[in-house]
């Protein structure tokens, strides 16, 4: 009882904070003294849990009226529906970052077992698509997670702390009356969902105004030739279209980008990041490509150089000052920021449409299905506990990954531990997957612990 009249003061406290600040913002007024409140606030209920620099940085940044970041910031406030924007920084900040990541560390230590801050599943493997390089185009069209399989994900998921969820597929959206529901009646809970964005109409942006705890990153690769070379002609017209709607009616969207050794310049350009924030885009996921599926190919993999160049450009592009007003995440180069490898449950895991429960949305072996089991006993199946056992894999954390970079390690946790493959349309052994990524991983280790040397020296 205690501690659910603590859980409610708390958020009624950041909500009128955050009203306060949104408030002063539209009317032009300044915002600092309100945002230092909500920093302090974050300390007293996160306390050690972030480092005390990392509150620092944050008061720092609100004294710097002319900054990048709170020229960002105050476009946000300024851009963003309230109702979304009030929403979503208390389900994603208090709820799962806050108050969700205390509960998920003290069930980890009672478990013992690594419990996610954020959980990614796929509603369905149907596609109106078939993306080069896609790790959902190997599923097939035929699977599906239904609305009581992902109600019991979410339900269970709160109870262990996890209150942001993420939807990718398949296209998501084809499910997007269920997710809507499921939003709903979890209003507590940030959702998220990475689409190709055909799907997004008047309707569909009228429920994210509603419901305020949903909004969409937008997949895309370059601009037109590029883009449409790997997703087929005339998908990059239909996501500027469905940016542009969203941008119209105040709905804060990002992007997804699978940077290759094709299309690694053009999505780093000016010229294209520039578009992205006139269209409206806050942020930005570059996910390296990975040469998942029987027939995937090796030559989109990057070279050293071209990779060196990913890692020094994303911090440019987000640098305290210079660069772009919009956040930018490198899921495979940001591995100093979040010590290392953060799947089978460190910080996330993927539950495909089957409901197998997988380390990554990259790595396809399991040996847990939540359709047969609690989300907690997948979270301690033997594959996940491995992982545990192992992580980080690598003490230089651009080297985070047991398959791109350490390949033999993830072979030896899978037969080990007796995980299957969870591609039902052409099942790959953990052989065939890092054999891929065996010369890869050669090139880069000189090349990662000379640049680590380098970052660890500063």
């Amino acid at each position: 009882m205690e501690n659910r009249i603590t859980h409610q003061l708390e958020r009624k406290a950041f909500g009128m904070a955050l009203d306060k600040v949104i408030s002063k913002a539209q009317k032009g007024e300044d915002t600092a003294e309100t945002f230092r409140s909500i920093i302090d606030m974050m300390e007293k209920i996160l306390g050690s849990s972030w480092e005390a620099s990392s509150y620092e940085m944050l008061r720092t940044l609100t004294c710097e009226p002319d900054s990048k970041w709170a020229h960002y910031t105050h476009r946000l406030l300024r851009d963003v529906d309230p109702k979304i924007l009030k929403t979503l920084v208390l389900n994603a900040g208090y709820e799962a970052g806050f108050r969700g990541y205390k509960t998920s560390l003290k069930m980890s230590a009672e478990y013992q077992c690594n419990i996610p801050w954020i959980i990614l599943m796929d509603p369905t493997t149907a596609c109106n698509m078939h993306c080069t390089g896609c790790w959902a185009a190997e599923y097939g069209d035929k699977m599906s997670l239904t609305f009581e399989d992902m109600d019991k994900i979410v339900t269970e998921g709160k109870e262990l702390g996890i209150h942001a969820y993420l939807f990718t597929g398949g296209e998501p959206l084809i499910r997007k009356a269920d997710i809507i529901r499921l939003c709903e009646k979890h209003s507590d809970c940030a959702f998220h969902a990475f689409t190709n964005g055909t799907l997004i109409d008047e309707a569909f942006c009228d429920d994210l105004l509603r419901i305020g705890n949903f909004f969409v990153s937008v997949s895309i690769e370059g601009f037109e030739e590029s883009n449409d070379g790997r997703r087929g002609q005339g998908h990059y017209q239909k996501a500027l279209d469905a940016m542009d709607l969203m941008h119209s009616k105040r709905i804060p969207f990002g992007v997804s980008i699978c940077y290759t050794s094709q299309n690694y310049l053009t999505v780093t350009s000016d010229e294209f990041l520039d578009m992205l924030i006139d269209k409206g885009c806050i942020f930005a996921w570059y996910f390296h490509y990975m040469p998942v599926g029987v027939n995937a190919s090796t030559d989109l993999l990057l070279t050293p150089e071209q990779r060196v160049y990913m890692h020094d450009k994303i911090r440019e592009i987000r640098d305290l000052s210079g660069g772009k007003e919009l956040f930018a995440i490198d899921f495979q180069n940001d591995g100093e920021f979040v010590h290392g490898c953060i799947a089978a449950g460190e910080r996330y895991c993927h539950i495909n449409a089957n409901g197998d429960v997988e380390p990554c949305v990259f790595i396809h072996y399991s040996g847990a299905n939540i359709k047969e089991q609690s989300l907690l006993d997948c979270l301690r199946q033997p594959l996940f506990l491995a992982y545990r056992e192992g992580q980080p894999f690598n003490e230089n954390h651009l080297r985070p990954c047991p398959m791109l970079e350490n390949p033999e390690i993830l072979q030896e946790m899978v037969k080990k531990t007796g995980a299957k493959s969870t591609d039902l349309e052409a099942p790959e052994s953990s052989e065939h997957l890092c054999g891929k990524c065996v010369d890869y991983a050669r090139a880069w280790a000189p090349v990662a612990d000379k640049l680590w040397a380098e970052r660890e020296e500063k």
